[in-house]
């Protein structure tokens, strides 16, 4: 069993900044990736974010935020992050961290293993 706990959604003016944080425990050979995907006031499915190797340097984004998200973690914590600028009204979204035994994988039923996620909310 993995546990994940998210933690740094708020409320932020578009253009600020956020950085989320995800504490995992439990069974470390369950994350070989931990990434980060958000469910939109008018999605439907979970949209994947961003993603990071927990054994190596590897990390991958979606298009939309790409220059503006950074993903990175700290081992040592178990922890991983989403350091998030630029933010517009749009990324508006409850933000969640997943964790999944195989790299480079985007979609939401790839991840076995979700936190319970945190809201963000970017005002105009």
């Amino acid at each position: 069993q993995v546990q994940l706990v998210e933690s740094g959604g708020g409320l932020v003016q578009a253009g600020g900044s956020l950085r989320l944080s995800c504490v995992a425990s439990g069974r470390a050979a369950s994350w070989n990736t931990l990434a980060w995907f958000r469910l939109t006031p008018s999605g439907k499915e979970r949209e994947f974010i961003a993603g990071i190797s927990w054994i190596d340097i590897n990390t991958y984004y979606t298009d939309s935020v790409k220059g503006r998200f950074t993903i990175s973690r700290d081992n040592a914590k178990n922890t991983v992050y989403l350091q998030m600028n630029s933010l517009v009204p749009e990324d508006t979204a409850v933000y969640y961290c997943a964790a999944a035994s195989v790299y480079g994988r985007r979609w939401h039923n790839d991840y076995g293993y979700w936190g319970q996620g945190t809201q963000v909310t970017v005002s105009s």
